[in-house]
C-alpha cells in the first residue's frame, strides 16, 4: 500500500464493489482535500451510496484502498471504523433517521454524548448548530413535530456537531421539494464551509455543481467526469485503476 498525499484528507484508489454478483462499483478513484466540498453526481443506481459507504468505513470495498490522512480505513477493525465513524465523520442521508423520543436538541447532541461529552456541554453545543440553522427555536420539540426540510436540517446539526472532518451527505435532499432543497443544500454548504470541514456530497440534483468546489460524475459504478488533476500527486496511478 502507498499512503495518499499529505494534502489529501480523503483519498481512495481503485475501488470495486459488488452487490450479489451485480457490480456497484468498478475501479473509482478519487481524492478531497481538506475543507473542499466534493459533490458526486449520478443517477439512481450509478453506485453513489456505495462510493459512500466505501470511503466512510460503513462498507469494506471487495477491492481497493481508502485511506483517511494516515488511516487506512479499508483495512481498521470494524469496531475501529466505528469509532472513526462517530468521533471524526458526520453522516447525512436522504431520511433524517432521528430517534422519535428524543428533542431535537438531543438528537442534534447525539454524537457527543455517545463520545461521553457532559450533557450540559452536548446540549449547548448543539443548540448552538440549531440556531445557526435557524431552528433554534425548534429544541425542545419532538422530531414528529417538524416539518421533512427542518428534520433534516436536525440531521444536519447532528453530522456538524462534534466538529468531523468529513461529512458525507448521500442524497439528502431527495424527499424535499425545491425550495427547501435549495435551502437544505446551501445550509449544509455554508456551514461546513464556515469551519473547514470537508464534505462529499452525492445527489442527482444538478444544483450541487454550483455549490461544490468540484464534481465528480458516476455512471454505473464507474467515475467518467472529475478525475484528480494530473498535477497531483498519484494521479497518473489514479487514472489508471478507472
Amino acid at each position: 500500500m502507498v499512503a495518499p498525499p499529505d494534502n489529501d484528507v480523503l483519498w481512495a484508489r481503485g475501488l470495486r464493489h459488488a452487490h450479489q454478483g451485480s457490480p456497484a462499483l468498478t475501479g473509482v478513484s478519487l481524492a478531497a482535500r481538506e475543507g473542499e466540498i466534493l459533490g458526486v453526481l449520478g443517477q439512481r443506481g450509478a453506485g453513489k451510496t456505495t462510493l459512500l459507504n466505501c470511503l466512510s468505513g460503513r462498507l469494506v470495498p471487495d477491492e481497493g484502498e481508502v485511506w483517511f490522512n494516515s488511516s487506512p480505513v479499508h483495512t481498521l477493525p470494524a469496531a475501529v471504523r466505528g469509532r472513526l465513524r462517530r468521533d471524526r465523520f458526520g453522516w447525512i442521508g436522504s431520511g433524517p433517521q432521528l430517534l422519535p423520543e428524543l428533542t431535537v436538541r438531543e438528537n442534534a447532541a447525539l454524537p457527543l454524548l455517545l463520545s461521553g461529552v457532559p450533557h450540559r456541554t452536548a446540549k449547548n453545543a448543539a443548540q448552538e448548530w440549531l440556531e445557526r440553522l435557524d431552528i433554534g427555536p425548534l429544541a425542545r420539540k419532538r422530531p414528529a413535530a417538524l416539518l421533512q426540510a427542518e428534520r433534516q436540517r436536525v440531521a444536519i446539526a447532528r453530522a456538524l456537531v462534534n466538529l468531523p472532518q468529513v461529512v458525507f451527505a448521500d442524497e439528502p435532499t431527495v424527499p424535499l421539494h425545491r425550495a427547501d432543497r435549495t435551502h437544505v443544500l446551501r445550509t449544509l454548504t455554508s456551514a461546513a464551509r464556515s469551519h473547514g470541514i470537508t464534505v462529499v456530497l452525492a445527489s442527482n440534483d444538478p444544483e450541487v455543481a454550483s455549490l461544490a468546489d468540484r464534481v465528480i460524475t458516476l455512471v454505473d459504478g464507474r467515475l467518467v467526469s472529475g478525475m484528480p488533476s494530473q498535477d497531483r500527486e498519484g494521479a497518473s496511478s489514479c487514472s489508471a485503476s478507472v
